[in-house]
Order: C-alpha cells, then structure tokens, then sequence
C-alpha cells in the first residue's frame, strides 16, 4: 500500500556558504530517503527553505555593513545553485521571509496563546550600554561551564555541542563592543513547555527506532524539568509580532520558536503552488502519514522537544514519525563550521568533482551513529577505489565487451548455470537488502548492500571470465555478460537514490532510457541495441583537491 511521506530537512541560515558537513549531516540523507521512497511508490512531499531570520545574519550583515534582507538574497540563490549542483530533489524549497510563513506563524502563535501556553513575563536580558541596545543571544560570547571553550554563543557551544542561554556563560562579553554586558529587566512572551513535561516524555520513551543518541538526548533533556521559555527578543530583524499582540517596538518572534513552524509553512506553501490549498493536509493531519525530520545533532532538542510542544499545543497536527539526526562531520580532526570558517564551501566541490562521485563519498561517511572525519585524500580514495574501481568499471567492462562482441547488441543468453541464475537472482534480491536499510534509515549499510551487489558481480566475471571465453564459445560468453547485465540494471536502480546522475547514464547505456521505473529489477532482454558505451566516472588525479 502506497504511503505519504514528509521530509522535513532543516533550515540553513542564509548567512554564509555551508559547507560538506551540512551536505552530510541532513540534505544529502533526506534526499537519498526521498528518492528511495519515490521509486517505492510512496507519496513524497520533502520540504525545506532558507531561515532568513536568525542572528547569524544579522551578525554577519553587521561585519559586512549590508542590511540582513541583502545577505539573505545572496545565500538563498547560492543554496539554490547547490541543491541544483548536487541534485537535491525538493518538492518545495523555500525561505522563511515569505508571507505564508510569517501567516502560519501567527496562527500557531495565536492558537497557543488563546489556549493559555503563550503568556507575558519579564525576562533578564543583556544589554550592551555602549551600543544602548539588547544583545540577541549570539550577540553574547564566553566561556562555556560545560567543556571550558571560550568562544562560546550565547545560545550553543560549538565545540561540545550543549545548548545554552546567554546567562549560562562565564565572562560573557559583547560581540558589539567587547565590553561586559549588563542585565536588564526587559518584557517577552514566554512558551510554556512545563505544561507539556509529562505528555512529551511518555511519549519521547514510547519512540521504537530511533537512533539511541536522539532518544536519549530528548528523554534526557526532558527528564531534566521543561522550563518555560521566552520566544521573543529585543530584535528588529524577524518575524514580527501579530499586531494585537505588540509589545512594543523592537521586538520580534525568535527565531528557535518560527523556524521549525517552516515545514508546516513550507507544505502549505507547496499547496497553494500546487493549486490545491489543503493538499498539505494528507501529509499533516493523516494518521497514517509518516513524517521524517533530517537534521544535525546540535538541532535534536528543537525538533526533538521544543516542536513536538507545539504541535501538541496547536493541536491536530502529526507528530514525528522520527527523527535520524546526524552527528557532526569534522575535516582533518577539525569539526566544521559555516562561523568559524572550517570546511570549504559546497561549492568549490561541485566545481571540482562530478556530483554522484561527491554524493558516493559523502554517503559513504555519513555520521549516523558518530562522528565521522573527511579529508580530501579521503574523498579521491572513495572514489577511484570505491566507485570507480568497483561499479564504474564494472558496468564499462560487462557493456564494452557486449557491445564490441555482439554487433552492438546485448547477447541473447543460452541454457543458464547455477552461477547464472545466481546473477539474475542478485537483482531483486539487492533491491530487498537496500530498501530495507533505506526505509530503516540506515543509509550508508543501505549504500554498502548495493555495492555489495556490484562485487558479487565481479567475483562472478572474474571466475567465469567471458573475455577468454568470447573467443572460444561465444554463446557461453554471451549468457555470462547477459546475466551480468541483468544484475547490473537491477544494481543501478539500487544505486539510483544515492546516484542519480550517473543512474540516468547507466540507463542510456543499456539501452533502457533514463527514466527508473519503480523499485524493481528492469529487464534487459537479449538482443535489445545498447547506447553508447562510455565511462560512467573520472578517475581523480591525487591533487584533484589541492587548493588552486
């Protein structure tokens, strides 16, 4: 029976190019799972878009001198260009500036209001009394009191990873001027998440399947006491307050409460251009819809906690089906980071690199269950001895020697042996193996099984060896390659949620077209005229990475 599916992928902030870690860590997972389900007949609606609203915008616009609204623009076009570069396939793409979205925060904010879970309060703040304003939480640097790094923000420690308020850290100082911010007194709508501790945590223990780190940060955090907490700032770059509920000038909606409402915003926004204004509702308030959130682990709590309140809050909306955050990616030991400038961006990837090689070495490191370390020797190995070596060569081999042996044409086969039938039997039987780790979101084992498959293929040319028989008993060496083919049309449809560009190649060589139909094997029949048979990958050199 046919599913619905959301995917829901995080949110980047447009205020700087991400990097290889942010390919790793949710996009690149999201859209091989998408994909997946796609072929499998499933219902799809994967969905993300740019936060055009948090402080690291207007951090960077501050150092750059340029309004937030300008920074926005520039990185909302170059993400664009990434996800088109690397074949993310959105069903939507969007950003957080649009007017739907500001309206569908409204409405969450509104409903959670009228039922008493929005209320006002005072709230210590920082305030910078040189540049007579109130610093947002990444305005605020220091020491963190968890691990002792001294960069730390004033919402999240990079270097361990902890969430934090500003008040946590130790010498905190202004990103503004330097000084020693002062705390004052200051007015904020608060969200009441202690009215959700024990609804939240009976249902965060019930969670079955999830990756043991996000379950037990969320159960954790929980167990820890919900505090109430404010989800509006002294700011003037955000989502404004609903007019009725102004408290004033300068304040704004936070951007750690509007963000996540982005997916709900982004598949009503997906409706409306689809011409159907409820359309979203089948993915959101169906029972039997499914809905995955792809994120990295510095984001478990919000996606984990904090939105689950709200959508209990609002009321008749689904909650998480599950939530496959990543760890982190680190380069050379380093942990990446947009900030602090540590990992090139995606960009001068795709420049350099065919995009199913870069996909194929990212998928194959992807941080699931720790973190993982990429360098760029890394990168080239996985690609020439991987790759290459194991399913490029092996669709160039198998297809050139048919081409060159049977007039163009693929071989029609004779009586098959046990090891024939072996091969043909390999298809539906890799896609069995693949589909299960996909649908479990085990990626990366899902990736393995599939090049597993094209090894078996090998082993199985390399013991029959057709190139030698080709010249003594063509007919024998004709069943061998058209059962190599079969396995590899199966093997490519394996591959083709990981490998989307290069499956499209493979499908044209074979003779078969572009298109995959389903998961399941395609038959090659013996006979049928092969394309053009041409490398499928380039070998890299071993400074196809050296800075230029």
């Amino acid at each position: 029976m046919s599913k619905r599916i959301l995917v829901a992928v995080g949110w980047p902030y447009a205020s700087g190019s991400r990097h290889l870690g942010h390919v790793a860590g949710a996009y690149l997972p999201a859209d091989i799972f998408a994909r997946y389900h796609r072929l499998a007949g499933n219902e799809v609606l994967m969905v993300s878009g740019s936060d055009a609203h948090g402080t690291p915008i207007t951090v960077r616009a501050d150092q750059e001198g340029v309004a937030p609204e300008e920074l926005v623009a520039i990185y909302h076009q170059e993400f664009l260009g990434n996800w088109d570069s690397l074949g993310i396939s959105w069903d939507l793409y969007t950003s957080t500036a649009t007017d739907n979205h500001r309206e569908v925060t409204w409405d969450i904010f509104r409903t959670l209001r009228d039922k008493g879970y929005i209320t006002t309060g005072q709230s210590e703040q920082y305030f910078d009394p040189e540049a007579e304003r109130f610093l947002p939480d990444r305005y605020v640097q220091g020491t963190c009191p968890h691990c002792g790094y001294g960069e730390a923000r004033g919402d999240q420690c990079e270097n361990c990873g902890r969430q934090l308020d500003p008040t946590d850290l130790e010498d905190p100082r202004s990103r503004i001027t330097g000084i020693t911010p002062e705390l004052r007194k200051t007015e904020h709508y608060f969200f009441q998440l202690s009215a959700f501790q024990d609804e939240l945590l009976e249902w965060l223990e019930a969670r079955e399947g999830w990756r043991k780190h996000v379950q037990n940060m969320a159960v954790g955090f929980t167990r820890d006491g919900l505090l109430d907490r404010a989800i509006t700032r002294d700011l003037d770059w955000g989502v404004p307050l609903p007019p009725e509920a102004a408290l004033g000038e300068g304040k704004r909606i936070y951007v750690w409460f509007e963000a996540v409402i982005g997916y709900l915003s982004a598949s009503k926004e997906w409706a409306q251009r689809e011409g159907d204004d409820d359309a979203w509702k089948l993915w959101w308030e169906d029972a039997d819809a499914e809905s995955y959130y792809f994120v990295g682990k510095d984001n478990i709590v919000f996606h984990a906690v904090i939105w689950p309140c709200q959508l209990m809050g609002y009321g008749g909306l689904n909650l998480p089906t599950d939530i496959p955050a990543n760890h982190f990616v680190t380069f050379s030991g380093d942990k990446a980071s947009a900030s602090r400038g540590v990992g090139r961006p995606i960009g001068w990837y795709t420049d350099r690199l065919q995009p199913d090689a870069l996909r194929y070495a990212l998928a194959s490191v992807l941080p699931e269950q720790n973190d993982t370390d990429l360098s760029n020797a890394g990168i080239i190995s996985r690609v020439n001895d991987e790759l290459v070596a194991t399913w490029g060569n092996l669709v160039n081999r198998v297809l050139s020697m048919s081409a060159a042996n049977y007039d163009g044409t693929v071989p029609v086969p004779e009586d098959l042996t046990a090891a024939d039938r072996a091969m043909v039997e390999l298809g539906p039987e890799a896609l069995g193996a693949v589909g299960s780790q996909i649908e479990q979101v085990e990626l990366r084992a899902g990736l393995r099984a599939a090049m597993e498959a094209a090894s078996a293929v090998n082993s199985y040319l390399n013991a029959e060896e057709p190139w030698k028989l080709v010249k003594d008993d063509p007919e024998r060496a004709g069943t061998v390659l058209w059962s190599a083919i079969q396995a590899i049309s199966a093997i490519r449809v394996a591959l083709t949620p990981y490998l989307p560009f290069s499956s499209e190649v493979v499908g044209e060589m074979l003779g078969i077209g572009t298109e995959v139909d389903g998961w399941q094997p395609a038959e090659v029949p013996g006979g049928s005229r092969l394309g053009e048979v041409r490398p499928v990958f380039v070998k890299l050199e071993a400074d196809a990475l050296d800075e230029v």
